[in-house]
């Protein structure tokens, strides 16, 4: 009878567990701008797993791909509002509410890799910087995801600064044009979806697109044949930030799983882009595209050319300036400015 009773009442947790595991005690709504068939798309969907069984189902992640709910650029203030709880986009986007963004979004001639990025961020001072700069607008930063720098696609070579003078690329707009124009560039502002047909009617030299991987997978090297790898100029941050008062009511242990299963993100984005970037380079070598590999001597001039601009940007508000002093103390530390 004991044994009977015992089992009874096995059934009856395990039941009761079952059931709290399907009704989730939290929700978190989520956009991002990537597709779920895109790499990018497939590892925020691990996140999303990474958490729910972490958490044994009690917080729920709704993730809204390719922007479904509202524009990439208004995902920010679609979650700060609570239209959306959480945006998984880039701090970029919203440079037009203040120029600080840009610091957290693409630094532009900054670092050289992900881990140097990360490591201003979580050993640099640079998290609570950045997060000082999202409260004011009702939104905690939780963390960055990177897949590397991203290369420059030509016609011509591109093999150094001399290279620059009077190249004519697409660019995007802001502090991107600023730093090539101060390089003898010209560059030109265009959207994504004009690139193919400006390149084919030679209209442009040559692109700023995305990293080497993506660049091959839309056949961009159908129609030139030089390009920058590794890169030197952008190495964009996408970010998760969730709505402040959304992120203060979940529990602590709630919000260290989506902490910790942030950086799996992190460190999977970077791994996971490192190999199908050689992959690609290898690829592209082998089909005649010729790779240009920065020195460093070359590297630093864009690096200088950068600096000017940031410092531009800096004087726009306080909280770009405490970002930029943040970032230039960190890249002294690291041996990248002098």
């Amino acid at each position: 009878m004991k044994v009977l009773k015992l089992a009874a009442v096995a059934a009856a947790t395990s039941v009761l567990g079952l059931s709290s595991a399907l009704a989730a005690d939290y929700t978190l709504r989520i956009q991002t701008h990537y597709g779920p068939e895109q790499t990018s798309g497939k590892l925020a969907q691990q996140f999303v797993d990474d958490v729910e069984t972490m958490s044994g189902g009690r917080l729920d992640i709704e993730m809204f791909f390719s922007s479904s709910v509202v524009k990439s650029v208004e995902t920010f203030d679609a979650a700060a509002s609570g239209i959306l709880d959480g945006d998984m986009t880039g701090g970029a986007y919203q440079t037009g509410k203040n120029p600080a963004f840009q610091f957290v979004g693409d630094i532009m001639g900054g670092y050289d890799t992900p881990w140097q990025q990360y490591a201003w961020l979580y050993h640099g001072g640079g998290y609570e910087t950045a997060n000082e700069l999202y409260n004011e607008y009702n939104m905690q930063l939780i963390g960055w995801w990177i897949y590397g720098q991203e290369s420059m696609s030509s016609s011509t070579p591109i093999a150094g600064p001399e290279d620059l003078k009077n190249w004519k690329f697409r660019s995007p707009p802001g502090l991107e044009t600023e730093i090539f124009a101060e390089m003898g560039a010209k560059p030109v502002v265009m959207d994504f979806t004009e690139v193919f047909t400006a390149l084919e009617t030679k209209i442009i030299d040559g692109t700023d697109y995305s990293g080497l991987a993506n660049n091959v997978s839309i056949g961009i090297y159908d129609l030139v044949k030089h390009a920058t790898y590794p890169g030197f100029h952008s190495m964009p941050s996408d970010h998760l930030a969730i709505r402040k008062d959304a992120w203060d009511a979940l529990p602590a242990d709630l919000q260290r799983i989506v902490e910790v299963a942030m950086q799996k993100l992190s460190f999977q984005t970077a791994l996971t882009f490192e190999v199908a970037n050689n992959e690609a380079a290898a690829s592209l070598r082998e089909k005649g595209v010729t790779l240009h590999d920065w020195s460093p001597k070359d590297r630093a001039a864009f690096r200088d050319a950068a600096q000017k601009a940031w410092q531009g940007w800096a004087d726009k508000t306080p909280e770009a300036r405490a970002l930029v002093d943040s970032h230039v103390a960190f890249l002294k530390t690291l041996g990248l400015v002098q």
